[in-house]
């Protein structure tokens, strides 16, 4: 089945395993996908991640981080440029997420970046999602 919105059945996929408190979950992978993986390692949103070969394709199979046993890491997800409507930024407009307690993620001309990264170097892009 192909889905329009890769990015966007990534992120849901790691919603909805945070909230039925799973250890681990299975994306299908990307090169653009495991940026994004990695920049929520470096943001500590997730414990780790690896390319595993799959039969059909390589899958990304990202270990979820908890607090306590219960309580994730990751307490919000949400898709901003979507295929319908693309949102672009400058190098300086690039938004805070709750007072800089979450990440915005930019996909730049230098490559994915998390937000105050590209907002330090000056650089835009494809402003791709919210994580907090």
């Amino acid at each position: 089945m192909t889905v329009s919105d890769p990015i966007a059945d990534m992120l849901t996929r790691i919603r909805n395993a945070t909230m039925a408190k799973h250890d681990n979950v299975l994306v299908p992978s990307s090169r653009l996908k495991l940026s994004i993986a990695r920049i929520l390692k470096e943001e500590g949103f997730i414990t780790d991640y690896e390319v595993v070969r799959g039969k059909p394709q390589r899958v990304i199979k990202i270990q979820l981080k908890y607090y306590d046993h219960n309580k994730p890491a990751i307490c919000g997800m949400k898709r901003v440029s979507k295929p319908g409507l693309r949102v672009y930024l400058g190098g300086k407009e690039i938004p805070r997420v709750l007072s800089g307690l979450g990440i915005a993620i930019v996909s730049t001309s230098q490559g994915v970046k998390a937000g105050h990264q590209a907002w330090r170097q000056g650089i835009g892009g494809e402003l791709l999602c919210f994580v907090w």
